[in-house]
């Protein structure tokens, strides 16, 4: 199965035990997972990577989870991040310190690892719908992600593998500004071989599989920067 459109999951966790065995059970289930082992680390692999989803150890080492996460929530590319502390602190204190900060979850250790894997799940169905099988829409626009099928104004789509995903991942957050550089980690993969030009010529495939004759154009272009799926423009 390919894990170019999969959801990214960033673990900042800095016992090497603990991080081997999230990052092994996450790509079991299809995740993209990306690792840092300190605070000062995760924050910069945060702002870089733009992940999913946010799996985060209070005690970590030069900066603490709390303060990453206080750090995460204050810059506007990371405050829409998911956030699930980890921590060994079980006090209702401790917890509503957590949430209060930003978390959007927490799990005391010990904790299971398929429940973990759980919750995150249920997270990015929230965020991410299209990437766990949940069918989403914007305006006339549905795609039903676990029949892989796409319909505007109530007729059948037929996309090419690139423009399903491509559309997936604008449809998952309309009006988001995506730079070029975002679409290709997210579509092709961090390691593809590719260049800007690609992800215009695929947009232009999209843009033509989507158009109707009296139909608006979905799909603003931002000069300089990137696309958005935006009918309000």
């Amino acid at each position: 199965m390919s894990t170019a459109n999969s959801p990214i999951v960033l673990v900042i966790e800095d016992e090497p035990a603990q991080l081997e065995l999230l990052s092994y059970n996450l790509k079991k289930e299809h995740f993209r997972v990306l690792e840092a082992t300190d605070g000062e680390e995760g924050l910069l692999v945060a702002d870089e990577a733009q992940p999913d989803l946010i799996i985060l150890d209070w005690m970590l080492p030069k900066l603490s989870g709390i303060e990453v996460c206080r750090q995460l929530k204050r810059q506007s590319r990371t405050k829409q991040i998911p956030v699930i502390m980890l921590t060994a602190r079980g006090e209702e204190a401790d917890r509503v310190r957590g949430l209060d900060t930003g978390a959007d979850d927490y799990m005391v250790k010990p904790y299971s690892v398929r429940e973990l894997v759980s919750r995150t799940k249920a997270t990015l169905r929230r965020t991410r719908p299209g990437s766990v099988g949940e069918t989403i829409s914007y305006g006339d626009i549905t795609l039903d992600a676990d029949q892989h099928k796409v319909h505007r104004d109530g007729e059948v789509l037929r996309l090419g593998p690139t423009e399903y995903r491509l559309l997936c991942t604008l449809l998952e957050r309309p009006g988001r500004v995506w730079s070029r550089e975002m679409l290709l980690d997210r579509v092709w993969g961090r390691d593809a071989d590719v260049d800007y030009r690609t992800v215009d010529v695929h947009i232009g495939r999209l843009r033509k599989s989507l158009y109707r004759s009296g139909q608006p154009d979905p799909i603003r272009t931002v000069r300089g920067t990137g696309y958005s799926l935006d009918y309000d423009v």
